[in-house]
């Protein structure tokens, strides 16, 4: 039996320490890295998403981050097509090499991560203004349970509207729930575990970092450029706080204490996903990391 490609996914909360992990781990495999973030494809998004800066990506090649505009549209099927291409790509170039490129895809975002995993056969299907406006008008239990009777055993977060509507959109155009394609690599997923209260403390001290980095000087820029917090790339924690506070809804230490609680809401409801799956390696340090991957390429 041919081998397949190996390709290694390095998932868990935010402020779990994936990007510390990653790069350590790239730098020892001769890795590159592919992110898994929603919001780290959007361009002058950069401290609410928690971007790697040049410095400190150290050299090791970075993709899926800076990509398209806050205004373009850019869904799962657009990020499953450009990281399947990638890979390829990776896997065709090792051909050449002595010393194999190793892929890590990295990041937070658990459809993103099992579009690839899990190989889902996404149409690409257009926007409906009409179907979409019907559904906007449901609540999130019955759009639940209308996304659970065409699909039961739907992947997606059924906590998130937007993320049904489309769901209920594909499924509709297609007539059937979303079938998975045979996988094309051998995939390595490790979580990082960390106890909840840690996080917690994490994303406290995230925040007060993002603050004193810009965040309001940030959101400033992309208001005036004209981007809106309708649009999917302005979703990210911290952006609708900070508009808040702008319009003078709520004072600065309310937005940010905001920010941190949604946060760290949003961080819990990652755990819940991943955790779901039960192919993921959960490791605390390094050395598990490091060793998982080595036997992995053996």
């Amino acid at each position: 039996m041919e081998k397949k490609p190996k390709v290694i996914v390095i998932v868990g909360a935010t402020s779990s320490g994936k990007t510390e992990l990653s790069l350590r781990l790239a730098k020892k495999f001769n890795g590159v890295i592919i992110s898994a973030d929603s919001r780290q494809i959007y361009r002058h998004m950069d401290i609410a998403t928690a971007k790697t800066t040049r410095s400190q990506q150290q050299g090791i090649p970075h993709y899926m981050i800076d990509i398209v505009n806050p205004d373009e549209n850019f869904n799962l099927v657009h990020y499953q097509t450009t990281v399947n291409n990638l890979l390829r790509s990776i896997i065709e170039s090792n051909n050449k090499r002595s010393k194999p490129t190793i892929p890590f895809i990295v990041g937070g975002t658990g459809l993103y991560v099992k579009s690839i995993v899990d190989g889902y056969n996404l149409p690409l299907v257009a926007p409906n203004p009409q179907l979409r406006a019907q559904l906007e008008q449901l609540s999130l239990e019955k759009l639940s349970a209308q996304l659970k009777i065409l699909d039961p055993e739907t992947k997606v977060d059924l906590k998130n509207r937007r993320r049904i509507i489309r769901a209920l959109e594909i499924i509709k155009n297609q007539g059937g729930s979303i079938k998975n394609n045979p996988p094309q690599y051998d995939f390595l997923q490790i979580g990082i575990s960390r106890p909840r209260e840690e996080i917690k403390q994490r994303i406290i001290q995230k925040v007060a970092e993002m603050y004193k980095a810009g965040l309001v000087k940030e959101t400033k820029k992309l208001l005036a450029k004209g981007y809106l917090l309708s649009q999917s790339s302005m979703s990210a924690h911290g952006y609708k706080h900070i508009k808040d506070y702008l319009q003078h809804k709520i004072i600065l230490r309310e937005a940010l204490e905001r920010m941190k609680q949604d946060t760290i809401r949003y961080a819990k409801r990652q755990m819940t996903w991943f955790r779901a799956d039960k192919r993921i390696h959960w490791i605390q340090d390094y050395t598990e990391a490091e060793n998982l991957i080595l036997d992995f390429l053996k």
